[in-house]
């Protein structure tokens, strides 16, 4: 998929099929005041909306679509693909930006950090994208950062993580630390009087500086103890060791931040040594519908994840989001946490770039504090002055036919802290 011109996704019928099929899905978002409309309207002048040379025509803008399409990280970032290319053909349904169709040039980061940033400059330098939307693990993200602040592009990254970094040049539409680690260690702490705690993550810095800051948390405020703490390689499928580690520790709660398909593994083999997860408690902050995809349902039933987006969130906008989704991409495919913050990527940049007229980079960094998204399958999310987003952080409980029952939810939106004091 590397150097395509146009992928945008291609459903079954013609093209004016699938538009009609996309408007009835989104018929009446919220965050949209005007009626849809099938063909742009004429926009603002280029020059006028274009003033640092991106690749945008009267007619035209084009973004890019960064993630992995293949390698071990393929699990989690598909759906992520599918969730920018849904909003972008619904944005385009309704006319575009700035009276603009948006082309997409997708890149594959192939699980692979340094390819990330090679990607991530050919996207900025040679095709001009106006937005890029893409990277899953913070490591392909600190790869391309200092590629998108060289060369003064906008990143939109989809994934929660760890916090401890703010840029002119990201928006953040994920959780970071204190709206996901630090609240689904103080739920189960609540709710289950867990003391004692297991850390097993991949190695790489998001599951490193997460279970860092979970230690400190457990410690200092939880008044707990970490009884283990593992890590192992991207891609890495036996776990028999670490399990038999785990069952003579016996901690409270398992504390999961594996992430690819190094997944399907560990649950798997977690559930053959006899570990009842019913009974077993087990947080993840990792695990998605996406990945539970390939673990299988009745491999992880029992367990909870710590996420702020489950696809059985009932609110009108979830409904006509899994509708609209289930329609392109077929009744079976599944929407995890990171492919509806994935979603909120287009529809963010489009909003941002109506309310400061003009596609600039630095005029779109300046004007998205504040940005609303009241169409937000998650319900509805506004953009905080540090390029994270208000979110509601929700916790759900792993069902054998692969979704989650929301069992908690913030009463307020959450506000972002990137750099936590006493954390960093």
């Amino acid at each position: 998929m590397s150097g395509e011109k146009d992928s945008r996704p291609r459903a079954e019928g013609p093209d004016s099929s699938l538009r009609r099929r996309l408007l009835m899905g989104m018929a009446a978002l919220p965050a949209m005041a005007a009626a849809p409309r099938l063909a742009a309207a004429a926009g603002p002048a280029t020059a006028a909306v274009n003033t640092t040379g991106l690749a945008i025509t009267d007619s035209e803008v084009t973004v890019g679509i960064l993630h992995s399409v293949t390698g071990t990280m393929a699990i989690s970032e598909t759906g992520s693909i599918q969730a920018e290319k849904l909003a972008i053909e619904q944005i385009n349904a309704m006319g575009g930006v700035l009276g603009r169709r948006i082309k997409v040039i997708q890149e594959d980061g192939g699980s692979d950090w340094p390819t990330f940033a090679e990607k991530a400059k050919k996207l900025l330098v040679n095709d001009k994208c106006a937005a890029v939307f893409g990277c899953w693990t913070s490591a392909s993200r600190k790869a391309v950062l200092p590629v998108f602040e060289q060369y003064n592009g906008m990143l939109y990254y989809p994934t929660f993580y760890e916090g401890l970094e703010q840029s002119k040049n990201v928006i953040y539409t994920g959780q970071e630390a204190t709206q996901q680690i630090l609240a689904g260690l103080n739920w189960i702490n609540k709710e289950r009087g867990s003391k004692s705690f297991f850390l097993i993550g991949s190695d790489y810095i998001w599951p490193r500086t997460s279970n860092k800051i979970a230690r400190k948390h457990i410690e200092a405020v939880l008044k707990g103890r970490v009884v283990g703490e593992e890590y192992f390689p991207l891609g890495h499928t036996q776990f028999n060791s670490v399990i038999n580690k785990i069952k003579l520790s016996k901690p409270d709660v398992i504390f999961a931040d594996v992430v690819g398909g190094s997944n399907v593994a560990f649950y798997k083999q977690l559930k053959a040594a006899g570990v009842d997860l019913s009974r077993q408690a087990l947080m993840t902050i990792s695990v998605t519908e996406d990945e539970i995809d390939g673990i299988g349902g009745e491999n992880i039933a029992g367990a909870f994840a710590c996420m702020k987006y489950f696809q059985s969130l009932q609110n009108e906008n979830n409904t006509r989001f899994v509708e609209a989704f289930h329609r392109m991409w077929g009744p079976k495919t599944v929407i995890g946490d990171v492919t509806q913050a994935a979603y909120l990527g287009p529809w963010l940049w489009k909003l941002t770039a109506e309310k400061a007229e003009s596609f600039d980079v630095d005029k779109i960094a300046a004007a998205s504090a504040g940005i609303e998204f009241k169409g937000a399958p998650e319900g509805y999310v506004r953009i905080h002055p540090n390029h994270h987003l208000w979110s509601k952080t929700r916790v759900g409980r792993a069902r054998t036919d692969g979704q989650f029952d929301v069992i908690y939810e913030t009463a307020e939106l959450m506000e972002p802290d990137p750099f936590p004091k006493g954390y960093q």
